[in-house]
């Protein structure tokens, strides 16, 4: 949900086979990805996985070490945090958590429409998480 002053505007949408946390960074995405010019922003989130990575500096350290969190363990979900790194040098961003399921009206109804949207028909396919659980498969 995109607030500006009194206009409010609500996106969704749903992937056949994802996760949670590609969810919720593609919420970011595609909010701040609809905005058509470089905008000051306060992001909302119940996401700590997503917060924390941006206001911590854990998703600019695993592009910077080539999507590795460390020697051996790769980052999971890169396509997503390029993405969101990009849109991040694009705007100005602060990233806020929200505890979920507490009653902040703005959080519980983008649940719903979250919702909603899982029990669509015709789900899209999330390519980046279906190509990535393709590849860890076993010969």
């Amino acid at each position: 949900m995109i607030v500006n002053g009194k206009d409010r505007e609500e996106l969704s949408g749903g992937y056949r086979r994802t996760t949670n946390n590609r969810m919720e960074l593609l919420a970011a995405i595609e909010g701040l990805g609809s905005l058509k010019e470089r905008c000051k922003v306060t992001l909302y989130s119940d996401s700590t996985y997503l917060v924390k990575a941006m206001t911590q500096g854990w998703a600019q350290k695993w592009r910077t070490n080539g999507w590795r969190r460390g020697k051996r363990e790769r980052a999971i979900n890169p396509d997503l945090w390029e993405r969101l790194l990009r849109l991040d040098e694009k705007h100005m961003i602060e990233f806020r958590w929200v505890r979920g399921h507490s009653g902040v009206a703005g959080n519980e109804r983008c649940d719903e429409l979250a919702r909603q949207a899982a029990q669509g028909r015709d789900l899209m396919v999330d390519k980046g998480y279906e190509n990535e659980t393709q590849s860890r498969l076993p010969l």
